[in-house]
């Protein structure tokens, strides 16, 4: 395939760019699925699945974060402490109350 690079306008060569530039991540990602499937069933084929050969899971779990703080007004109100502060938090604050007063 031979393109005349000097006969393209500047927008031609931009639009060819960009296209050369998502042909590469595409070949890179499915080079990336191929190796990734071979050693599953490597790891397969031996008895063992990839996540307990490279201790990786495949998915993040996380419990949730236990709640810290009662609202006194409302029980159902919790903050765990993580994030923005709640507004019932924040007006116990200014109204004088510690942290450890609204403590679960």
């Amino acid at each position: 395939m031979n393109i005349d690079l000097n006969s393209l306008s500047l927008k031609e060569l931009k639009d060819l760019q960009s296209q050369v530039a998502r042909a590469i991540a595409g070949y890179e990602d499915r080079k990336k699925k191929e190796a990734l499937a071979e050693l599953e069933e490597k790891a397969r084929a031996m008895g063992f699945s990839l996540a307990e050969l490279t201790g990786v899971s495949s998915g993040r779990k996380r419990t949730p974060a236990a709640a810290k703080y009662r609202n006194p007004a409302n029980a159902a109100d919790t903050w765990t402490g993580r994030g923005r502060k709640p507004r019932w938090f924040a007006d116990a604050l200014k109204a004088g109350r510690k942290p450890e007063d609204l403590a679960v």
